[in-house]
């Protein structure tokens, strides 16, 4: 599982890196809001441990701003501060489990598979947003209730957009999904299959589908 800890304090940072990484997760430590966001731009993870006090900001504004732009990744909040009014507040941004300081691995460890768990159950099999809906099953796609016929790269191109809704992703991360190697991908292959995308959405929605973001990727709006 790849997991982004979220956590300014070195000692605590380190335990965590080092202890879930012998439990076999890919971890990736971040200690500010600003490294979790570019952290969440450049790969896509399976669970999110997140502490509230940070350097540049609140961990609850962040959950806030994560959920509002699409991010449906499970966020588990780790932290000291853990009133009643605390707990409370965080699951209602959109936090899925709170757990307070101090903590075991171990009791950390099992909320993350009780997570993981919740998570595979409610697994989405048609996704929707903004007028379109992708059906994982039958492999179709409907704008405004209307199908739209696209090729097998055009659909797994909208796919990954959909799994991740909101989000911007970058031209890396967006090959390695299509192609098997990024590296063997002419530069302007991803441009031609996203500018076949967006004609046939945008001519079936008529509005703007995704926004070019320079110098890093796209985003589904």
């Amino acid at each position: 599982m790849k997991v982004l800890v979220v956590e300014d304090e070195l000692r605590l940072g380190q335990f965590l890196r080092q202890g879930l990484s012998e439990h076999a997760h890919t971890v990736t430590w971040v200690q500010s809001c600003r490294e979790a966001n570019d952290a969440l731009v450049e790969t896509k993870y399976d669970l999110i441990v997140l502490d509230l006090s940070l350097p540049d900001g609140d961990g609850i504004d962040l959950v806030r701003e994560w959920r509002a732009s699409g991010f449906n990744e499970p966020v588990l909040i780790l932290s000291a501060r853990d009133s009643l009014e605390d707990r409370i507040k965080g699951l209602d941004v959109g936090a899925d489990d709170y757990l307070p300081k101090p903590f075991s691995l171990e009791e950390l460890l099992a909320h993350m598979r009780a997570l993981l768990r919740r998570q595979s159950v409610l697994k989405q099999t048609v996704l929707e947003r903004n007028g379109i809906k992708l059906d994982l099953l039958g492999h179709t796609v409907h704008v405004n209730g209307g199908p739209v016929d696209l090729t097998g790269r055009e659909y797994a191109l909208l796919e990954i957009f959909m799994q991740n809704g909101g989000r911007v992703l970058t031209r890396t991360l967006i090959s390695e999904k299509i192609w098997s190697s990024h590296y063997e991908v002419d530069t302007n292959l991803l441009d031609v299959y996203m500018s076949r995308l967006r004609a046939k959405l945008e001519g079936a929605l008529g509005k703007p589908v995704f926004k070019t973001v320079r110098g890093i990727g796209y985003q589904l709006l």
